[in-house]
């Protein structure tokens, strides 16, 4: 039996989230932007179950309350699901936008971002965009 797009999107995340140093997994629809899974980020919203589908936010968010999310971690440079989910949205389309430019014929497989604090594995899939965020160790 074949598995489905959905079956093989959380098959994925599943061995990517086993990795050493992941903090943090999202699972974003690939049409809207929208949180369909979450681990390891809080949300913004209280009331919010991380396995519920959340809107991702357009705009940056400027409540300064916000600064705290990340597992308790302040200095990790991360927020909430909703400012990641959004983020990697924008950075999404226009790594999308540069392929295309590029190559009309060519689409984005792995973007992988590296910052002194985090690394970030974003996979966009048919249906979904997979995030896998993790710890850079210290050098």
């Amino acid at each position: 039996m074949a598995l489905n797009s959905s079956d093989e999107t959380l098959s994925r995340l599943a061995r990517v989230s086993q990795k050493p140093g992941v903090q943090s997994t999202l699972i974003l629809s690939r049409q809207t932007g929208a949180i369909v899974r979450t681990s390891g980020l809080i949300s913004k919203s209280s009331a919010a179950n991380p396995n519920s589908t959340l809107p991702a936010s357009s705009e940056p968010s400027t409540d300064s309350s916000t600064d705290s999310y990340s597992n308790g971690r302040k200095e990790s440079g991360i927020h909430s699901a909703e400012d990641v989910a959004s983020l990697v949205w924008n950075f999404l389309k226009v790594a999308g936008n540069l392929v295309d430019e590029l190559d009309k014929e060519d689409e984005v497989k792995l973007l992988r971002l590296r910052t002194k604090k985090n690394e970030l594995f974003i996979l966009p899939e048919s249906e979904f965009i997979l995030i896998a965020i993790h710890g850079t160790p210290p050098a």
